[in-house]
């Protein structure tokens, strides 16, 4: 069973993205634990302050260091993680590659950010794995965060009710788009499925899909300058 840990100094924005949907069914079936661990607790003060003044000046306000390393050094002592993950603007971009290989591991812990950020002596000690989802900032980690579990739990054999549903999903390996998917009614307010996937032709099917998904491939590489 894979276990995901996630610190988070807002915990209350992790809850329902983890109990419904996919996410939710893996955790009933026993495949995945998900343990979310609000920072406030582990506040060393009696005032349970987790943020200051960043040093040198400058807007907003920095999550300390103490209460991370007492949680993580907690953490580490209970069980080895394969992978510290830190969600920041200046990681590697997160892809269906990473998310295939973050799938093989046991043990995954998740440091989410929030406000202007992170004492950097956090991510210098623990980090093994710098993510970001994109090339623009967010309130805080915890949504790049879910957006990493969501990736990697669906890939967890046992997960999905379609075996093979996980492994054509786009940009699964070469980077690829999927064919457009239609169903029943097959004509709505004048838009009609195409005729091709109503002959019950496989042969006709597979190419017209192929061929779709060339177009669509094609676009998604020239709008993100990959071409």
């Amino acid at each position: 069973m894979m276990r995901i840990d996630i610190i988070s100094a807002v915990p209350e924005l992790l809850d329902s993205p983890l109990n419904n949907s996919i996410v939710k069914r893996a955790q009933g079936k026993g495949l995945v634990e998900i343990f979310v661990h609000n920072l406030r607790d582990y506040a060393f003060d009696k005032h349970k302050q987790i943020d200051d003044k960043p040093f040198g000046g400058g807007p907003g306000m920095l999550l300390k260091p103490e209460p991370f390393f007492i949680l993580i050094e907690k953490l580490q002592k209970e069980r080895k993680y394969d992978h510290v993950i830190f969600m920041t603007p200046g990681g590697k971009l997160f892809n269906q590659q990473e998310a295939n290989k973050l799938s093989l591991a046991k043990n995954i812990l998740i440091i989410a950010g929030h406000y202007k950020g992170i004492d950097d002596r956090v991510r210098q000690t623990f980090a093994t794995d710098e993510i970001s989802i994109g090339n623009f900032v967010l309130s805080g980690g915890e949504i790049p965060a879910l957006m990493v579990v969501d990736a990697v739990v669906r890939l967890i054999p046992g997960v999905l009710g379609d075996s093979e549903s996980a492994l054509n999903d786009s940009l699964m390996d070469e980077p690829k788009i999927e064919a457009p998917y239609f169903t029943r009614p097959a004509e709505f307010r004048g838009m009609k499925v195409p005729e091709v996937l109503l002959s019950g032709n496989d042969k006709k099917i597979k190419e017209w899909k192929e061929e779709q998904s060339k177009i669509l491939t094609k676009k998604w590489k020239k709008t993100n300058r990959l071409e």
